[in-house]
């Protein structure tokens, strides 16, 4: 995981300044006054002042007594300047119990106080020991010798700026998830326009405790409802618990993605047992006896993830994930000058690779688990691959395309009709093999686990192999962090390395539909999340049975380093057009340039598009016919990077977020 700085809190530096008086050369003067010459002397008063535009704080210590909570600390303004004056501060306690943390509002358990403001707490004080230096002294009638506690302090109102929150002190297990699992979809939380962004909590060294922060309100225990459905002041501070928020709330995504695969978010073990504890509840019904007897005849010490793992296939699933791998040869012409390729599958145990017989364990029929004959796709294509890009289906599922099963397990497709208009391309293959499996299936009601291969390209002239190189500018777990179940979209492509497998059909050179939103597949990915794609799925309607955005739509669009953790390198993307559709007129003959391609997915308004087009980019371009061009081979005009790469004046890196 990545060390998350969201904002570091700077350190008090105290600076001494000693003052140094000379005597004569002689004997030394009779003692002075001090301050004379001859006699030390306090010397200068360290500056101070009493406003901040930004107010860093630096925890001395903090006291937990009967009654009462105790804190010191020191604050600097934006150039380190002690700051004098302080007024305001308000501290939070959310103790430790049995039921977890817990935190009422009519301060029966744990407590709050606030100096200054409208409303300061009764007896509460906050004095300033030397300049910079505070003592708060916060009563809390709940609060014990030993309470532990989630501790939260902010200070500063009026003309000194108000801190961060602080979180000075969580007990250990807290909660099992991390400010990394959270952020890997709500990256800097703090910096969007979601609910409550600005209570998100830093540590005492500056790092973002997103879940301490939010467990400060949102407790493991939730506020009590009166009969007549009126809140309490009683029991946990807010409605919905924490775990509720990450239960609840994130059930229902579009696509393939289950929250029953817990590590998703529990980085840590998740040890709860009882079925009224602080979790279970919320998906369980507390009547089911039968998982009553589930939890009684499990050991007190099982990791829940593990369990649900097991429970739901997922275990088996990520087991077969990494026991089988696909592989495709290079493409060669048979006796009769037919292009073909071979695809293999093997079964994994350590180093060694068993091959397994694809014909004999072959069956289409997905009616029902084949646990005798699990593979239930096997299918080959061939690309046309020029500067770094598959440029389009050189040949694939032809009504004469011919499959042998070989004696080796291995199977060959050959493809005697190619399509024309590939002459300056180089040859490639793709294969997708894919497996069905016990104990899975997806609201798609599909049934397998896929394996795409890709094989090097040949040179049609020379016929030397060409390695084949795509550039990635996303990580390997980008998609499946949040597609996490391992099932497949559509078509049996897969999510995992970043979604390569998704490349085979999603292409610069076959514009697949996405909704008729964008072409190829940087362009689909980022529309389908964020742009005109968005609600243009069908995933979720609303009440009259209209469309409505999915969930990205509610995260950080500007958030790229989700999926992209290293940057984009505008300078790097190939300078060469994609296939584009028409305006959904079906016309198939329209090209678009690359990164306008891709900005225009999200910027789709009329203004971002005239400043793409005045700058050479194109969306709707005429540049060859179907397959019979060298469309490919050409330049685009568009200057994209010229501005907005990296480092440059209007660098892309300043409008969006490629670091956490």
């Amino acid at each position: 995981m990545k060390n998350i700085n969201m904002c570091k809190i700077a350190l008090l530096i105290a600076t001494a300044i000693g003052v140094t008086a000379c005597g004569s050369d002689g004997n030394d003067g009779a003692p002075g006054e001090p301050g004379e010459p001859g006699q030390p002397g306090p010397g200068p008063t360290p500056p101070v002042v009493e406003t901040s535009t930004v107010t860093n704080v630096e925890m001395i210590n903090h006291m937990v007594e009967e009654g009462k909570l105790t804190i010191e600390f020191a604050i600097t303004n934006e150039d380190g300047v002690a700051i004098a004056g302080l007024k305001d501060a308000s501290v939070y306690l959310a103790a430790m119990t049995e039921q977890g943390i817990q935190r009422s509002r009519d301060g029966s358990v744990g407590g709050n106080a606030t100096a200054g403001g409208d409303k300061p707490t009764e007896g509460v004080s906050l004095e300033m020991l030397d300049n910079g230096n505070y003592q708060f002294v916060a009563p809390m009638a709940a609060v014990q010798a030993d309470t532990q506690g989630l501790i939260r302090l902010q200070v500063g109102g009026g003309d000194i700026a108000k801190s961060p929150y602080i979180i000075i002190d969580k007990p250990e297990m807290t909660h099992t998830t991390t400010t990394e699992t959270c952020y890997s979809c709500h990256v800097d939380y703090a910096t969007s326009d979601i609910r409550h962004s600005g209570y998100v909590a830093l540590n005492t060294e500056g790092e973002v405790d997103f879940v301490g922060g939010c467990m400060v309100c949102h407790n493991n225990v939730p506020r009590d409802i009166a009969e007549d459905g009126s809140s309490l002041n009683t029991g946990g501070y807010a409605k919905n618990t924490m775990q509720k928020l990450g239960h609840i709330n994130h059930q229902k995504f579009e696509k393939d993605f289950t929250p029953v695969n817990c590590y998703t978010c529990h980085a840590e073990p998740v040890m709860n047992t009882n079925l009224a504890g602080n979790g279970c509840a919320d998906c369980h019904s507390v009547e089911g006896a039968k998982f009553e007897r589930v939890m009684s005849a499990t050991s007190t010490n099982f990791d829940a993830r593990d369990f649900h793992a097991k429970k739901s296939g997922l275990a088996n699933l990520k087991a077969m994930r990494n026991g089988y791998s696909a592989e495709t040869s290079v493409p060669f012409k048979d006796e009769n000058g037919v292009w073909c390729t071979t695809m293999a599958l093997f079964k994994l145990d350590g180093e060694t690779k068993t091959p397994v017989h694809i014909g004999d364990n072959y069956s289409h029929d997905l009616t029902s688990h084949h646990p005798d004959t699990p593979i239930v796709y096997a299918g080959a294509y061939l690309h046309g691959y020029f500067n770094n890009s598959l440029v389009g289906r050189f040949a694939g599922h032809g009504s004469d395309e011919v499959k042998t099963d070989n004696a080796d397990g291995t199977r060959t497709h050959c493809f005697p009709s190619p399509s024309a208009g590939f002459d300056a391309a180089d040859i490639m293959a793709s294969a997708r093999i894919s497996l069905s499996y016990d104990g899975w299936t997806d609201n798609d009601g599909k049934e397998s686990l896929s394996f795409t291969a890709y094989s090097d390209a040949i040179n049609q002239s020379s016929s030397e192999e060409v390695p084949y190189e795509r550039r990635l500018a996303v990580t390997n777990d980008s998609c499946t962090t949040c597609h996490n179940s391992e099932t497949n979209y559509h078509k049996n492509g897969a999510y995992n390395d970043g979604g390569v497998d998704c490349v085979a059909c999603h292409n610069n050179g076959q514009d697949r539909s996405a909704k008729n939103s964008a072409p190829g597949f940087g362009p689909m990915v980022h529309s389908m999340h964020w742009g005109i794609g968005n609600a243009l799925s069908g995933a979720k309607k609303d009440e009259d049975g209209n469309n409505i955005a999915n969930s990205a739509d509610s995260l950080n669009a500007d958030n790229c380093v989700s999926c992209h953790a290293e940057g984009v390198d505008l300078n790097a993307i190939p300078n060469q057009y994609i296939r584009a559709k028409a305006f959904n007129n079906g016309d198939q003959t329209k090209m678009a340039s690359p990164i306008t391609a891709n900005c225009f997915a999200c910027h789709n308004d009329a203004q971002a598009l005239n400043h793409m087009e005045q700058n050479g980019g194109e969306i709707s371009a005429e540049k060859g016919s179907g397959n019979d061009g060298t469309w490919f081979t050409q330049p685009t005009g568009e200057s994209c990077a010229t501005c907005h790469a990296e480092g440059k004046s209007f660098g892309i890196e300043k409008f969006h977020n490629f670091e956490r």
